[in-house]
């Protein structure tokens, strides 16, 4: 096993659990702040990536079309949360789960509707295009740097915002007693419909991020959403900290063990029948995961104290 494929592969880890940090650090707060599942997260993640394709073909400019698509993502997260999410506040989960998988398929066929059925493509703009040589001799894609950087650089930013903000303040109190909040005069209904709005954009910026890289298709959040509650349990509802934490462990746990489970493997079983079994256990390592995290911490790594 050499060495570099390794740092590679935790490098990939770190990318991977960053762009799942800015879907589910949206579906924390929602979830953790208003109690309220929302399956149809996934989908505004593919928005997103959709809408960066289209600005960018219309424009020429990734950059132009990223910063098209960053509002249009929170405007579709708005209209959303008007004429859909806040009809279901009040019911049950087992009714906003229902409703917001109606949401999931409505809008994958939309999309099919208007961009077809074929994947489409986004070039690596220009000035991220390449590789830059990383200490121990490690060439790795500009544009996957871009990623963590920018990733890491959103996950300074909502801690700021989060916690050293009047804004953040509210989030925190309505997470903790949102009735409370609401009889001491703050105007809930908005700060929910600006926390569902401000979630839509943080996804629509992970699916923008990762389409040059990734193909842009319908279904392409449904796998995605499956990985963002992962990371709420394991850090806890309402926690950005532990959704931030969770996602990085989770995005280095599974590109890790699905490099290092075929090669340990090796070891027992001949090269075929190891490939074969890596790839079908490399996927259970993050519900495993979850499982040994959930049983010594119920609540997750960092439970918001209610």
């Amino acid at each position: 096993m050499s060495a570099t494929l390794l740092a590679i592969q935790v490098l990939n880890g770190l990318q991977f659990g960053l762009i799942l940090f800015l879907i589910a650090a949206g579906l924390t707060l929602v979830f953790g702040v208003m109690d309220f599942i929302n399956l149809a997260h996934g989908v505004q993640y593919m928005v997103g990536a959709y809408l960066a394709a289209a600005f960018t073909a219309w424009t020429g400019s990734f950059l132009a079309g990223l910063a098209l698509a960053l509002p249009t993502a929170l405007v579709f997260g708005l209209v959303l949360e008007l004429v859909v999410f806040r009809h279901l506040y009040e019911r049950d989960h087992l009714d906003q789960v229902l409703a917001t998988f109606g949401v999931i398929i409505f809008l994958n066929e939309g999309v099919r509707v208007i961009w077809g059925a074929a994947p489409l493509s986004v070039p690596v703009p220009d000035a991220l295009a390449g590789f830059i040589e990383l200490p121990g001799g490690i060439n790795y894609p500009i544009y996957r740097i871009a990623i963590i950087a920018a990733g890491l650089g959103v996950a300074g930013l909502l801690y700021l915002l989060v916690n050293h903000t009047r804004i953040g303040m509210l989030v925190r109190a309505g997470a903790t007693n949102a009735p409370m909040v609401s009889a001491l005069g703050v105007n809930i209904r908005l700060l929910f419909t600006l926390v569902v709005g401000f979630g839509a954009m943080l996804a629509g910026f992970a699916g923008a991020m990762v389409a040059p890289i990734l193909s842009v298709e319908p279904g392409m959040g449904d796998n995605v959403l499956i990985l963002a509650f992962v990371v709420i349990v394991i850090g806890g509802i309402g926690s950005v900290r532990g959704a931030f934490l969770a996602a990085l462990l989770i995005g280095i746990v599974d590109t890790v063990g699905r490099f290092l489970a075929p090669v340990l493997l090796r070891t027992v079983l001949d090269a075929s029948a190891a490939s074969q079994t890596g790839r079908a256990l490399a996927p259970m390592l993050i519900y495993l995961l979850m499982a040994a995290t959930l049983f010594v911490r119920p609540a997750g790594l960092f439970p918001v104290k209610r």
